[in-house]
């Protein structure tokens, strides 16, 4: 039986802490066929590293180009702890993000028992994810539904702008963002 190609994902730490430029190292590694070093699935492995290249750093890729709601560069938004979909500091999504992580907040106390209540608990610590468990002050990316849903409810934590991601402005208006920004 012949060995499948597949993605691996690199560990958090070899990822760079800028969030606009990703290098294809940075994402995945080809493994090829353990048994079969032939001339073929080093052809296959490069098909793919190139195909993985073309489709992820075309220049007007979202990924290589990555906005904020003010059309400036996206900045980290927390490296400690560690936030993000893809737990590089930036808020920014990508197909397997279906909660949408584009909203970098500065989370309060209000905001914690409103999503806890909601059924996202965000206080307790879970090790096996390596997440801290927040406390009032952290800055963490949360879902733009879930900052939209405590916007009505008059819960909604202030807003790092330089730090949310420009596809937030589907789900939120820009002055509702600006009324709840605070300083980067």
């Amino acid at each position: 039986m012949q060995e499948v190609l597949r993605p691996v994902w690199l560990p958090p730490n070899i990822f760079r802490r800028r969030c606009g430029t990703m290098q294809v190292r940075d994402l995945v590694v080809i493994r090829p066929p353990r048994l079969q070093r032939t001339f073929h699935a080093r052809r296959f492995k490069n098909r793919i590293s190139s195909l993985i290249a073309n489709t992820l750093f075309r220049k007007n890729s979202s990924m290589a180009s990555a906005s904020n709601v003010l059309g400036t560069e996206l900045k980290p938004c927390s490296m400690d702890p560690i936030t993000g979909f893809f737990r590089d500091g930036c808020c920014r999504s990508g197909a397997e993000d279906l909660g949408l992580h584009l909203v970098c907040a500065q989370v309060t106390e209000d905001f914690l028992k409103f999503s806890k209540i909601r059924g996202n608990d965000l206080i307790t610590p879970v090790p096996e994810f390596h997440f801290p468990g927040l406390k009032s002050g952290d800055r963490w990316c949360l879902c733009v539904l879930r900052w939209r849903e405590a916007f009505e409810a008059g819960v909604a934590p202030p807003v790092v702008l330089e730090s949310t991601h420009i596809s937030t402005l589907e789900f939120v208006d820009l002055a509702d963002l600006q009324a709840h920004s605070v300083a980067p």
